[in-house]
């Protein structure tokens, strides 16, 4: 299985940012059933980037320490900011007459 996703790859900035824009593309309109309106898309990007990487650190830095949590968070922050890039790239971007503009 040299194409899938195995841990070290979900342990990377592209691996993780690319699973969290998959999963909250597929589940964000059940979130906007019950997330909160107020924390918004951002948020709740951050904390399923939170889940991707404290899954991964628990898998691939055992024992899990308070820092290497610590370090999940501020990294869940950096995942979020790239899957949302991805999302505006993919997403967003304005397509007219056939030309892609920036």
């Amino acid at each position: 299985m040299d194409n899938m996703y195995d841990w070290n790859t979900l342990s990377t900035l592209a691996g993780a940012s690319a699973l969290a824009f998959l999963i909250v593309s597929y589940t964000k309109r059940w979130a906007n059933t019950w997330w909160p309106k107020v924390l918004g898309t951002d948020l709740y990007v951050v904390l399923v980037s939170l889940i991707i990487l404290i899954a991964t650190t628990l898998v691939t830095n055992w024992p899990p320490t308070v820092a290497k949590i610590i370090l999940a968070l501020f990294n869940a922050f950096l995942v979020a900011a790239t899957a949302g890039k991805m999302s505006d790239k993919s997403i967003k971007e304005s397509h007219k007459d056939g030309e892609l503009h920036e």
